[in-house]
This record gives C-alpha cells, sequence and structure tokens, in this order.
C-alpha cells in the first residue's frame, strides 16, 4: 500500500509524492521503517534527477522561455526533495542527541554526537560549535510551532552546557573563562585530552545565540523568570568570554588554521549584540556587550578585499591559501537578519559584498572536481571548504553546498520583502553569470528585469540543492562530504550538521526566517577599531531541571511554517485547571488564506488526518469566501482540533471542472496551542 500511494501520488500530480511518504515517517522511529519506501523514492527521484541534470547541462544563454520552463522543472525536482529529505532530515538529526536518540546510546541527555561514526573516522565526541548551530536549527523549528519534544531536547542541552562550562580541559578552566574555548569533549561530559586545535573562539558565542533564541521565546510566553534564573547564567559566562578574549587568536571553525576567522568574529558580534537586547528585556546588565560589539563590527570589516571582490575568511595568519573558504558563506547566513535588508556592515546576504563572495568562493570549486566539470557559470556546483583542502584529499561537503543555497533563498526573501533588486559595481559580476544582461542598477519589482533576476536567482538556488540531492544516498541519509569524482558519500555518515543544513536551507526556500536581532545602531561602524577587551567574571551555572508545562500562554497563535489540522465535530471542551485557569482539550482553529481566485473556483485543506482527508482531495474541508474582497481574498474555515495536536496540510484551488491547483511545497505544519484558550487563528497566503 506505502509503495502504491507514493508511486501514483507522484503520477498523479508531477510533484505530490511526498504526501504519503512524509507521513509515513516517525520522527521518533528508526530509519528501518522507511525501508519498503526506499526503492521507491530512490527511483523517482532518479527519474527527477535525470530532468535536473539536463536542465543544468544546456544552460548556457538560452532564450527566457526556455530558461522559465526548465527552471520549472528544476523546482519541481526540489520541491519532491525536500519534501521527502525534510522529515528524514529532522528524524536522524535527533537520532544523534543523547540519550534518547536512536544513534546516540551512551550519550548524555542533551548532548549532541556529531555522528554516530566511531571510526574513520572518529566523530564520536560533542563539539560546541556543532551542537550550538544543531540547537539553533532546533530552536528556530520550535519557536514557529510548539512541540513539547523539542522543548525537552532544548532543555536537555541548556543542562548539559551548564555542565560543560564547568568541565576543566586543555584549554582552561571556567574561573577565568579559558576552559569554555575547549572545542570537543566526550559524549559523556568528560574532556578530551589529547592533541587538538585549542582554543577555538566561535563556541561560546554560537551556543550564547542558540539559548538566547529560546529565552526570547520563554519571555514572549510569560516565562522570563525562567530565562531569568536558568538559562541566563549560562549565557552570561559566554557572552563574558566572547566580551574578553574576541580580539585573540583561535582556531577556525574547520580546526585548522590558528588566526583571526571572519566566521567566529561575526558570531561573536551577533552574539555581544543579542546578548545585550536580552539583557535589558531580563532586567539585567551584559558587562562589555554594549562596548565591545562596535569594535568587533568594525574589525570585521578588515576581511574583505576590494581588489579580488571577496571575503578572506582567515587572517592574521600566514597558511598559504588565498582566503576562498565556505566559512564566509556560512557566517553570511547564520548571521542573516530579514528586517536590515541587504546591509553591508553585517554582510546580509543579498549585500553586494556577500553575493560577490558568493561567486568567488562557490566558482573556486569549478576547475577542481571532476563532479563539476562542463558545468557554465551561474550553474550551481558542489562546494567544498576551501580550494586547497586535503582533509580525504579534499571534497564537497553536503553543508557548504547548501548553504551556498541558503545564501541566495535569504536574498530571494529580503528582495521580495523590499520589492526591488540592487546590483552595484561590486555584485555585477555575480549578476551576469545568471543573468547576461544584468547592468548597475535598481529594479523594482513588476518590472521585467526584476522579473528575471528574480528568477534567475531562484532557479541558481534550486541548482545548488539539486547538487545535494543527486549526491545524497538513496535512502536520504547525509554524511559529511561527497567524493570529488564520483559524488559518493564520505567521511563521517549521518552528520549532523548536515541535517541541520539541510533543514534550515529548506526553511529558508519555504521563506520560514528568523527574527531580527541587529536591532537600533548595531550596523553602524565606528570610524576608528580598537583592540580592546573587557576582563570577565564566571560562575557555574547551576540549572538542573525545568519547570513542567511551560506551553505557550494566552491563547497566542504559534506560529510556524507550514501548518496542518485535524478537524472535529462539536464545540470546544476544556479539562482540569491548571496554574489558575482551564486547560482546553479541543481548540476552536481558525484557518485564514489569502489566495486570489476567479469565480468557480474554491479554496479548500487537505491534510494528513482523516478530518482532511487524508491528502485525498475528495475529502477536503471547504473554506468560505463570504469575507473576500478584490483587495482582501480572504478564505476562511473554522475547525475543531485536539489540543497540541500537530499536523500537516495543504491549500488546493479547486476549479469549477474538477482540476486541482496545490500550493507549492513544502507542507505546512500547525501545532494547536495547549493553553487556556479555546480558539486560535491560523494566517496563511498562497504560495
Amino acid at each position: 500500500m506505502e509503495q502504491q500511494v507514493l508511486f501514483n501520488d507522484y503520477g498523479s500530480s508531477g510533484f505530490q509524492s511526498h504526501v504519503i511518504n512524509s507521513s509515513s515517517i516517525s520522527i521518533n522511529s528508526s530509519w528501518t521503517s522507511l525501508t519498503v519506501v526506499e526503492p521507491i523514492m530512490h527511483a523517482v527521484s532518479s527519474l527527477l534527477l535525470l530532468g535536473t541534470l539536463v536542465f543544468q547541462s544546456v544552460l548556457g544563454r538560452p532564450d527566457a522561455t526556455r530558461v522559465r520552463r526548465e527552471g520549472e522543472i528544476l523546482k519541481r525536482s526540489v520541491d519532491s526533495f525536500v519534501a521527502t529529505e525534510t522529515p528524514i532530515a529532522l528524524s536522524r538529526l535527533l537520532c544523534n542527541i543523547g540519550s534518547d536518540g536512536c544513534y546516540a546510546s551512551g550519550a548524555s541527555p542533551g548532548i549532541v554526537v556529531a555522528s554516530p561514526s566511531k571510526n574513520n573516522p572518529d566523530y564520536w565526541y560533542t563539539w560546541t560549535r556543532d551542537s550550538a548551530l544543531v540547537f539553533k536549527a532546533i530552536v528556530d523549528i520550535f519557536s514557529n510551532g510548539y512541540d513539547a519534544n523539542l522543548q525537552s531536547e532544548i532543555q536537555n542541552y541548556i543542562i548539559a552546557q551548564a555542565k560543560l562550562q564547568g568541565v576543566s580541559n586543555p584549554s582552561g578552566s571556567l574561573s577565568d573563562g579559558t576552559g569554555l574555548g575547549e572545542a570537543k569533549y566526550y559524549v559523556n561530559l568528560t574532556p578530551y585530552t589529547g592533541g587538538w586545535g585549542r582554543p577555538q573562539r566561535d563556541g561560546p558565542a554560537l551556543r550564547a545565540l542558540a539559548m538566547i533564541d529560546y529565552s526570547k521565546w520563554l519571555i514572549n510566553n510569560g516565562y522570563t523568570s525562567t530565562a531569568l534564573n536558568l538559562v541566563w547564567p549560562v549565557i552570561k559566562n559566554d557572552l563574558a568570554y566572547t566580551a574578553q578574549y574576541w580580539n585573540q587568536t583561535g582556531f577556525d571553525l574547520w580546526e585548522e588554521v590558528q588566526g583571526s576567522s571572519f566566521f567566529t568574529t561575526a558570531a561573536q558580534h551577533r552574539a555581544l549584540v543579542e546578548g545585550s537586547t536580552l539583557a535589558k528585556l531580563l532586567g539585567t546588565t551584559c558587562n562589555g556587550c554594549d562596548s565591545i560589539a562596535p569594535q568587533v563590527l568594525c574589525f570585521l570589516q578588515t576581511y574583505w578585499t576590494s581588489n579580488g571582490n571577496y571575503i578572506v575568511s582567515n587572517i592574521n595568519v600566514n597558511n598559504g591559501r588565498n582566503g576562498k573558504d565556505a566559512n564566509s558563506i556560512l557566517a553570511s547566513i547564520h548571521n542573516f537578519d530579514p528586517s536590515v535588508g541587504c546591509d553591508v556592515s553585517t554582510f546580509q546576504p543579498c549585500s553586494d559584498k556577500a553575493l560577490a563572495n558568493h561567486k568567488a568562493v562557490t566558482d573556486s570549486f569549478r576547475s577542481i572536481y571532476s563532479i563539476n566539470s562542463g558545468k557554465a557559470q551561474g550553474v550551481a556546483v558542489a562546494v567544498g571548504r576551501y580550494p586547497e583542502d586535503v582533509y580525504y584529499n579534499g571534497n564537497p561537503w553536503y553543508l557548504n553546498t547548501l548553504a551556498a543555497a541558503e545564501q541566495l533563498y535569504d536574498a530571494l526573501y529580503v528582495w521580495k520583502q523590499q520589492g526591488s533588486i540592487t546590483i552595484t559595481s561590486t555584485s555585477l559580476a555575480f549578476f551576469k553569470d545568471i543573468y547576461s544582461s544584468a547592468a548597475v542598477g535598481t529594479y523594482a519589482s513588476g518590472t521585467s528585469t526584476y522579473t528575471s533576476l528574480y528568477n534567475a536567482v531562484q532557479t541558481y538556488a534550486d541548482g545548488y540543492m539539486s547538487v545535494v540531492q543527486t549526491y545524497a544516498a538513496s535512502n536520504g541519509s547525509l554524511s559529511e562530504q561527497f567524493g570529488k569524482s564520483d559524488g559518493k558519500p564520505l567521511s563521517a555518515y549521518d552528520l549532523t550538521w548536515s541535517y541541520a543544513a539541510f533543514l534550515t536551507a529548506a526553511a529558508r526556500r519555504a521563506g520560514t526566517v528568523p527574527g531580527s536581532w541587529v536591532g537600533t545602531g548595531a550596523n553602524s561602524v565606528p570610524g576608528s577599531c580598537y583592540g580592546t577587551s573587557v576582563v570577565g567574571s564566571y560562575s557555574s551555572a547551576t540549572v538542573t531541571g525545568f519547570p513542567a508545562s511551560q506551553t505557550p500562554k494566552g491563547g497566542a497563535t504559534v506560529t510556524s511554517a507550514p501548518t496542518t489540522t485535524t478537524t472535529g465535530s462539536g464545540s470546544p471542551t476544556t479539562t482540569t485547571t491548571a496554574g489558575g485557569c482551564t486547560t482546553a482539550t479541543s481548540v476552536a482553529v481558525t484557518f485564514n488564506e489569502l489566495a486570489t481566485t476567479s469565480y468557480g473556483q474554491t479554496i479548500k485543506i487537505v491534510g494528513n488526518i482523516a478530518a482532511l482527508g487524508n491528502w485525498n482531495t475528495a475529502n477536503a474541508v471547504a473554506l468560505s469566501a463570504s469575507g473576500y474582497t478584490s483587495s482582501n481574498p480572504l478564505w476562511s474555515a473554522t475547525v475543531n482540533l485536539p489540543a497540541g495536536t500537530t499536523v500537516q496540510y495543504k491549500y488546493i484551488n479547486v476549479h469549477s471542472d474538477g482540476s486541482i491547483v496545490w500550493e507549492s511545497d513544502p507542507n505546512r505544519s500547525y501545532t494547536v496551542p495547549k493553553t487556556c484558550a479555546t480558539t486560535a487563528v491560523q494566517s496563511d497566503k498562497w504560495k
């Protein structure tokens, strides 16, 4: 049955194979549950990839109509890949987190195992940097849709990191903060004492950022005391370390170069800015945050080389490299703020410098990997760490190829929000690669040039996702690397960071973006840079547990990327009191969808449960157009859903002749609030 549904669903609509496949995957189950669908998923994927490779091979300078047509073929292929890979990536990511993770047996609760691989190479450790980036992705998912299981993982992570902060190690101890710069530990929270590149100064800043995000969720939902008393003490140590040691050299994120790293400096700036904001929300202070952050930003500018139009990712070091490194692309996406446009001082993804750097870094791999052979400028390629890499003989990395896609998705989001694309002399070469007629200027949405540029970048971004699609294992597993000659997975298998990188790239592709962090004046570069620092004060964080039932409060809708619902009958119901109010067991959720339609068309909602038709469009729930106007094309329906339920859904447009048009991927996902409120509203817009 599973095989038949998957195959027929794909064949009937061209891009819906993921619907049944996704719902067949249990987030908490082992991968063995997918063995039945793997052969068919691989066969369908192979057909899609054939079309993708043909598209990429002919994309020289075809006419606009052909580009648009072939871009749509690529989009449908990537749509399918994203839909099938997303639940796999999340499931396998969670499998690598102790102590309940299916691949993390023996790891302490909340500890991220870099990879289950224990030899050739041995990644059975937990890295501060990797763990922070993984949990930053988890917190983003959680913030967009409440999930008690994810919350438990986040809380376990905070408890585990509080313990690790106090573990003395070869880098030092907590007394003067030096121990916070240690890169990795054994998965049972004991120190690794072998030779290693230490210290690594990005870990504390990144860990602070992950916890700051969760603290903001706590504050927004009325749990300020939890953020202040339990999470802030951990964050405070990391911010103190950042303010004290930011101007000292350390090893880069690849753990090979001791010097100053663009990725590290960018993370340090953001951590101090966000730390200052959080401290004010909590009614406390962040020593050094406000005074040091501008100096870090000032130093960040020194990595740019105007002659080469790229970021020199490692400076204050003589390592024989040209400086082109995916480090810089990763820095751009992990410092993305959708509210500051194409700000150049923070190297926002759509800034002219970040786009010029994207070209320089990705181009550096075009001629050195056989699998990139024959791909023209402006066609996506496999992306490694840096061109001089010799680790495993130097190969593409999944997470870096995904980062190249994510930067472009970030840029597309901002251009769409601001309604224009600006090309400068700095970014002109990037744009000419994908649109030969590109010229310096600003192009407003609605113009043909804007549309051509936007579509070209969209296709370019999808091309990077397609590269990952092409070389991912047939069962969806993502290793650390893939072969530069044959594309076969290499090095550590099931790399947790690879899965996190996929999830964030997929989220940005869907238009789900992180909150703002820059704030007023935080992107203002001082006229002069000073290498000042502030000596920190460090103390052991004592968090060992969190209060129970810290769910969304006040009936606030949990804004989630997509959402699905379960319909019920009758009126909303409530149950026993909790915290002085009555907790609802059923919630009347109103789904509002803005969708412009023509006479005779009806918008319906269909999802992954029986009440929404089990993805059977014949049983979809119709929305009402009673509030529809030309300026506000609103369709609405209210359904009763069990509190706490998480479902997936999509809207469809049913034409008068019975034909159906689906929204674009990915599926929407919604978690019904479990609070005192008996009503909730989910607002969406046709995509």
